[in-house]
C-alpha cells in the first residue's frame, strides 16, 4: 500500500530541498553523501514518487504500449510477453491494448495508446497500406510485427511466410498428393496474403496440383465448422492458415471418425507448444515469435533509449527472421490406387526458382 509520505517530507527528514530529492529520484546527478541520505529518508518514510509527477518531471513515461490483434492467440501472447521482459529488463512498464480484430478501429487503438507511452509495437497490423502510412507517422517510434511497408524505413521483425509455406507444399508434393485443400486466415492478414504467394508458387512450379481455397480464420472453431467442407473436396491433404486451425480441424474429424493422416494428412503453421501434444502430433511450420519479440524489443530499446551523440541510429528497414518445417505424425505418404505407396515427386529445386 502506498504511504502517504510525500516529496516535502523526504526533504524535511533528509535536510535538503525539494529539487534535491526529486533529482535523486530521478537519477540525476547528485553529491554521493546527499544522495545517501534522500534515499535513507525515502526507505524510511515508505516514500514512492508519484508516477505522473515523475513523467511530467522527464518529459517521457518509461512505458512502451504493445498493440495486437487477438490476446487468445497464442502467437500473439508469445511476441507480447518476450516484447514485455525486454521493457522489464530496461525500466519500461508495458501498455498492452487490443484490437480484437477490428481493423477499422486499429488506427485508433494505436494512437490512443501511444498518447499513453514512449513508443509502440504494433503487431499484425490490418489496416491498408495508406492508412498504416498515416499512422505510423503519427506514432513514432514504434517498430512493427508482421507487417512491412514497402518504401518506409519503418523497422520491422517478421519472417518469410511465403517461403514457409512453400516447405509445406513441398512436403505434401512430396508424399504423393495432389489435391490439397488451404484454410485461409483472416482475410485482411499480411501472413495469410504471404501464404498464399508460397502456395501459388509450389502450384504454378508443379503444375499437376489443384489448391483449393476455403476462407475460414485464425481460430479453434473455424476449424472445426469446416470439417465438412474440407472432406466435400475430396483432398488428401489440408494445410491450415494456422496451429489452432488445425486443432479444431483435427477435433471434428476425430468425431467423424476421419482417420488422420491415414484418410487425410493435416498441416499447421506457426508451431505453438501444444502442436507437438495433439492427436496425432501435428506436422506444421516453426515460427520464432520468441525471437521476433526480442528483436522487436531490441529495436524499439533502440529508438527510444539515449545514445551517445556520435552513436548510429537505428537504420529501419524490415528484418526477416528464418522458420523451418517440423515433420510429425499428421501427413503420411498417399496411397497410390494398388495401395501402395506412391513414387516421391522432388519439387524443391523447381519451387525455389519460382
Amino acid at each position: 500500500m502506498r504511504s502517504g509520505a510525500t516529496i516535502s517530507d523526504v526533504a524535511d527528514a533528509a535536510g535538503v530541498s525539494r529539487a534535491t530529492v526529486s533529482r535523486v529520484m530521478n537519477g540525476g546527478k547528485v553529491d554521493p553523501e546527499l544522495t545517501r541520505r534522500v534515499r535513507a529518508a525515502a526507505a524510511r518514510l515508505s516514500y514512492r514518487p508519484s508516477v505522473t509527477a515523475r513523467s511530467l518531471s522527464l518529459g517521457r513515461t518509461a512505458a512502451v504500449g504493445i498493440v495486437v490483434p487477438d490476446l487468445t492467440n497464442p502467437m500473439f501472447q508469445t511476441v507480447l510477453r518476450s516484447v514485455a521482459a525486454g521493457a522489464y529488463d530496461s525500466g519500461y512498464s508495458v501498455v498492452v491494448a487490443e484490437s480484437a480484430g477490428r481493423f477499422d478501429r486499429e488506427a485508433e487503438i494505436a494512437r490512443s495508446t501511444r498518447a499513453r507511452t514512449d513508443a509502440l509495437v504494433l503487431v499484425s497490423p490490418r489496416v491498408g497500406a495508406d492508412e498504416l502510412g498515416e499512422l505510423l507517422a503519427d506514432i513514432e517510434p514504434v517498430v512493427m510485427v508482421n507487417r512491412s511497408l514497402p518504401g518506409s524505413d519503418i523497422p520491422a521483425v517478421s519472417v518469410d511466410y511465403s517461403s514457409g509455406m512453400v516447405t509445406v507444399l513441398e512436403h505434401l508434393v512430396g508424399l504423393g498428393h495432389r489435391q490439397v485443400v488451404y484454410l485461409t486466415g483472416p482475410e485482411r492478414s499480411p501472413s495469410n496474403i504471404a501464404r498464399l504467394d508460397g502456395l501459388g508458387r509450389v502450384a504454378r512450379a508443379v503444375g499437376d496440383v489443384r489448391i483449393t481455397t476455403l476462407p475460414c480464420g485464425a481460430d479453434l472453431s473455424d476449424g472445426y465448422r469446416l470439417a465438412h467442407a474440407v472432406l466435400a473436396t475430396r483432398a488428401t491433404a489440408v494445410v491450415a492458415y494456422n496451429d489452432q486451425v488445425a486443432f479444431g480441424l483435427l477435433a471434428h474429424l476425430h468425431e467423424l471418425g476421419v482417420d488422420v493422416p491415414a484418410e487425410l494428412s493435416v498441416v499447421g503453421f506457426d508451431d505453438i507448444e501444444l502442436a507437438s501434444y495433439a492427436t496425432p502430433a501435428l506436422t506444421t511450420v516453426h515460427v520464432p515469435y520468441e525471437a521476433i519479440g526480442r528483436r522487436a524489443w531490441e529495436r524499439l530499446h533502440e529508438r527510444v533509449a539515449p545514445r551517445p551523440a556520435d552513436a548510429a541510429a537505428e537504420t529501419g528497414g524490415t528484418e526477416i527472421l528464418p522458420v523451418h518445417f517440423v515433420e510429425r505424425l499428421s501427413t503420411r505418404r498417399l496411397a497410390a490406387p494398388d495401395g501402395e505407396p506412391s513414387a516421391r515427386a522432388d519439387v524443391t529445386s523447381d519451387a525455389a526458382t519460382v
